[in-house]
């Protein structure tokens, strides 16, 4: 098993996906098969080849031994006159053995240049055929007996046409071989895309949900193999959005059934702060812990208030705003101070956004810099690529790397943390951001500390 994991990854360690293996599994699959016909069909045209050039090979040189044989016959001639006047036609020499003796037309086909079992064969009175060598080139050698006994006449052919064409024939089959795997790969390539396009589908459902957009379904289509998996993937999904609705509302009935008793208490705690001189000093210090108290019990429902409404599904309340007024407005009021920077290609930005959300996800930022982070050193409004970038920056100890992605959660509050505080404001940030299609993240600042950035597209997805 790790020996076949091994096989499927990359030189980087990396596994490789499914759509990379189906593609390298019709690209093998392509390639073996095209293997195996190339083989079949050199196998089928180089025998054909060489069967024709054999036998036109033979007829020729029977054709020779008749005219040498019948010369011999009449004795009109001597043997070597009856070689040197045979006609070529394309053969490379002709030799004969007619009496214990041997004759030749050319130099370069000679007894000691034929094999030994083809002439024993000729001898022996049997027509045979081999291949050889000479000089480099592939030669076709054949042997047929005459009329006397241990006589043969012997003649030699070029085969190079025959091999140039087989050489031709084996290239044009690897290049067929190797266009084919590449094209099986990419019919893979296209396959799979086409297979696994509802198993995309499913990773963005997925994914909206996970992101908190508990409205996605995946079309159920008439597919029998896929039908049965969008339909229960609709139906949990719905009674998620069913429970996950019902909770926020609950939250929300609590939340303003809080407000009533919190208020009067509010105001009555306003009542004894305007008379606290009168108050005896040992009720005084408890009276500020009440109201630290109330104060932050005030501060939880309202954030449960915030994140409840947008749990049920409240919508955006969309109007134009120029961006950059808007943050320095709500960053610089929660600071107490001026923090905000506005880059010159973001001061004429203008963008649809619910005024409201993106004020409070900015203050909820800039807060937790002043609470959490050592106190807020600057806002910056910047242009990135296609969208706006707002940079809040603090000067606190910053956010190890493992728990940026933690921050953001519902009562997440960093390690160490004595401040007030119940952990939702960049719960609610996020949420806020996200609804109006951007993301926050918390990374480095350069100088120090941490930095919050909000990144909102010019154009809502």
């Amino acid at each position: 098993m790790r020996r076949r994991e091994a096989r499927l990854r990359t030189p980087s360690g990396r596994r490789l996906g499914l759509r990379d293996r189906v593609s390298i599994a019709f690209g093998l699959l392509a390639l073996a098969l095209s293997a195996l016909l190339s083989l079949i069909a050199w196998g089928v045209v180089s025998q054909y080849l060489v069967g024709e050039r054999q036998s036109a090979a033979l007829a020729q040189a029977d054709l020779h031994r008749s005219l040498l044989a019948t010369g011999i016959v009449q004795r009109k001639e001597s043997v070597a006159l009856l070689l040197n006047g045979l006609p070529t036609n394309g053969a490379t020499g002709a030799t004969a053995v007619v009496g214990g003796r041997w004759y030749a037309t050319s130099p370069r086909v000679q007894p000691a240049t034929l094999p030994n079992e083809l002439i024993a064969e000729a001898i022996a009175g049997e027509t045979a055929t081999q291949r050889i060598r000479l000089e480099g080139g592939l030669y076709l050698a054949v042997g047929i007996p005459l009329a006397q006994s241990d006589d043969a006449f012997f003649e030699v052919f070029p085969m190079d046409e025959t091999e140039e064409t087989l050489r031709t024939l084996s290239w044009v089959l690897s290049g067929t071989a190797a266009a084919t795997t590449v094209l099986g790969a990419a019919f893979g390539r296209v396959a799979s895309g086409i297979s696994l396009r509802p198993l995309n589908e499913l990773n963005a459902a997925a994914a909206a949900v996970a992101g908190g957009q508990l409205d996605a379904r995946l079309p159920t289509g008439d597919d029998p193999d896929l039908t049965p998996l969008a339909l229960s993937f609709n139906r949990t999904v719905g009674e998620l959005q069913h429970r996950v609705m019902a909770d926020a509302r609950f939250a929300v009935d609590v939340g303003h059934e809080l407000r009533t008793p919190l208020t009067t208490m509010l105001n009555s705690m306003q009542v004894i702060k305007n008379r606290e001189d009168r108050l005896p000093p040992e009720l005084r210090e408890p009276l500020e812990l009440l109201e630290s108290d109330l104060e932050r019990f005030r501060a939880l429902v309202v954030d449960l208030l915030e994140i409840s409404r947008h749990d049920a599904g409240e919508q955006l309340v969309l109007a134009p705003a120029a961006i950059g007024r808007l943050v320095r407005l709500a960053a610089d009021t929660a600071a107490g101070r001026p923090v905000t920077t506005i880059d010159e290609s973001a001061r004429h930005v203008t963008l649809s956004v619910d005024k409201r959300r993106l004020e409070r996800a900015i203050v909820n930022l800039v807060n937790n810099a002043e609470t959490h982070g050592g106190g807020c050193t600057g806002v910056t409004v910047r242009m990135e690529d296609h969208h706006v970038a707002i940079e809040v920056d603090d000067k606190g100890p910053g956010v190890p790397a493992e728990r940026r992605a933690l921050v953001f959660d519902r009562f997440a509050r960093g390690s160490g943390t004595t401040s007030g505080g119940v952990g939702l404001g960049l719960a609610i940030a996020r949420r806020h951001i996200a609804a109006h299609g951007g993301t926050v993240r918390a990374e480095e600042c350069p100088g120090g500390g941490a930095r919050f950035v909000i990144s909102l597209p010019l154009a809502r997805p």
